[in-house]
């Protein structure tokens, strides 16, 4: 059986490693490579680098619609293509070339999530739990039939990127699970309820500014939903503080932005109760535990932060 990959960051490494131990991998295609980080140096997309590893040939189009990028999967002359975490929309073009049409491991479960930031939607609005489904592309937003799917608790303290790494291990064993048959049309492949769809948008990077006006749990969730990125942030003395980890606490007054110490902790009151800062990053720092930001910075209790926008 030969099988094209389509994905790019860390979570569709998992479900390409356990396609390449059962099946003929015969091509991958992935983001371009992007700069990033403070030297703006070019970074390779997870999938690349594995890839390269194991000299399977890549495809790292700007757009999926030039005529090249079908010419090349047409030679591949794959019976399936696998997606997960391509990051582009994939015309019908390339949706019906192959005979077993286009897979996709979704990090949701559908049609709840639908989008570019599933897991991070579920952590934001308090979801109890998430998942994985395995679905049959078509050419609307995650809106193909379902193959299968497989649910699991958020945890209490989980962030995007915990949540992320349980989710892509999960994709790949329910995907090879959910293959064999699949490709011997033994599946039935199940409509989505409508009725029941929502959608998670990309995120800005300026989604993380911290908003005391509301509330310590909402915010609490804020932090881990935008953990590892965009990452949650304030200012104080015109930097930026990012927060990396941060718990919600019951508390008396209504000053939205006024640092309180708690427990030896820095702690910001919000709309309704305090917001302690357990994680912090000062700009241009490494990440350091709260109780000692401010022993370095002790005018940080009793001062007022802002977010950029509000200052």
């Amino acid at each position: 059986m030969r099988v094209v990959f389509m994905g790019s960051p860390a979570f569709a490494v998992p479900s390409l490693e356990a396609l390449a131990e059962r099946y003929d991998v015969v091509g991958i295609i992935t983001q371009p490579d992007r700069a990033a980080g403070r030297g703006r140096r070019l970074r390779s997309p997870e999938v690349k680098r594995y890839a390269q590893a194991r000299s399977i040939p890549i495809l790292q189009p700007l757009r999926l619609r030039g005529p090249e990028v079908l010419h090349q999967i047409e030679s591949w002359a794959s019976d399936v293509i696998v997606v997960a975490a391509f990051g582009q929309l994939i015309p019908p073009a390339i949706l019906d070339l192959p005979e077993h049409g286009c897979v996709n491991v979704h990090p949701s479960l559908l049609p709840r999530w639908r989008g570019a930031s599933p897991v991070q939607a579920a952590i934001l609005h308090g979801d109890e739990e998430s998942g994985v489904t395995i679905m049959r592309l078509e050419a609307g937003l995650d809106t193909g039939p379902t193959l299968s799917q497989r649910r699991v608790h958020i945890l209490p303290e989980e962030t995007a990127g915990d949540l992320a790494g349980r989710l892509a291990k999960l994709g790949a064993d329910l995907l090879i699970e959910t293959l064999p048959a699949y490709l011997q049309g033994a599946l039935i492949a199940e409509p989505q309820d409508e009725a029941l769809a929502t959608y998670s948008p990309e995120i800005p990077k300026s989604a993380g500014e911290v908003d005391f006006t509301k509330t310590a749990e909402v915010l609490a969730r804020q932090v881990r939903a935008y953990e590892p990125w965009p990452a949650s942030f304030l200012l104080w003395r015109g930097r930026r503080l990012v927060v990396h980890r941060a718990r919600a606490r019951n508390a008396d007054g209504n000053a939205p932005g006024l640092v309180r110490a708690v427990d030896g902790y820095p702690a910001v009151m919000t709309s309704a109760g305090l917001l302690i800062l357990e994680i912090v990053q000062p700009e241009g720092r490494r990440s350091m535990d709260g109780a000692d930001f401010i022993r370095g910075a002790p005018d940080f209790v009793g001062s007022l932060v802002t977010v950029p926008g509000k200052a």
